[in-house]
C-alpha cells in the first residue's frame, strides 16, 4: 500500500475541529457531557476536539473492532474494552474517527443505550456516507468525503500511518 496524496492538511482539520467544538459547547451548555472516544482510531481527533470545548467534561473510551488487517469491514463487531463512567442520566457523544458502512456505530449506538443516558448524539471526523449500508444518524461531521481508503489523523492500515498529520489517501 503507497499513500498517494493528501485529502485533509493539518491546518483543514485543525480549522473544522474549532467549528465542531464551539457548536458542541453550544449545544451541551449545562448538561452533564460525556465524550466517549471509539479507539483506536479516534484517540487523535478526540484530544483535540477536547480542547476546544469549553465546558466541564468526562471523556471516556470503548474499543470495538470490525476491520482487523483488512481494508473493508469483516462484519463481525467485537467489544474490547467496554465503558468505565456511569452514564446513566448522562448526555452522551460518541467520537468516531470515520463512519463508512454505520454497521459500527449502529451497534455501538445501540449498546450505549443499555446504560440509559440521558441521550446520546454522534461526531465523527470523516464520513464517507455513499458507503452506508445501516442508516445511522450523525449529529456532528466533520468532513464528507468519498475518497478511497483514507490513513493518517488516527486512521490506519494494519495499525501503521495513525501518526500522519494530515489526511491521505491510500491504494495499492
Amino acid at each position: 500500500m503507497d499513500i498517494t496524496e493528501t485529502i485533509l492538511s493539518k491546518e483543514q482539520i485543525h480549522n473544522r475541529v474549532d467549528v465542531l467544538g464551539r457548536q458542541i459547547s453550544a449545544d451541551y451548555r449545562d448538561k452533564e457531557l460525556i465524550l466517549i472516544g471509539i479507539l483506536n482510531g479516534a484517540f487523535i481527533f478526540l484530544a483535540d476536539l477536547v480542547r476546544t470545548i469549553e465546558l466541564e467534561i468526562e471523556v471516556d473510551f470503548i474499543r470495538v473492532a470490525s476491520y482487523g488487517d483488512a481494508t473493508s469491514t469483516t462484519g463481525t463487531i467485537t467489544l474490547s474494552k467496554k465503558p468505565e463512567l456511569d452514564l446513566t442520566g448522562k448526555d452522551i457523544l460518541l467520537v468516531e474517527d470515520i463512519v463508512d458502512t454505520g454497521t459500527t456505530l449502529a451497534w455501538l449506538y445501540d449498546h450505549i443505550a443499555t446504560y440509559q443516558p440521558a441521550s446520546i448524539k454522534t461526531c465523527t471526523l470523516i464520513d464517507k456516507h455513499e458507503r452506508r449500508e445501516t442508516e445511522v444518524n450523525v449529529d456532528y461531521v466533520g468532513f464528507m468525503l468519498n475518497k478511497g481508503f483514507l490513513v493518517g489523523y488516527g486512521l490506519d492500515y494494519a495499525q501503521k500511518f495513525r501518526n500522519l498529520p494530515e489526511v491521505c489517501s491510500m491504494q495499492e
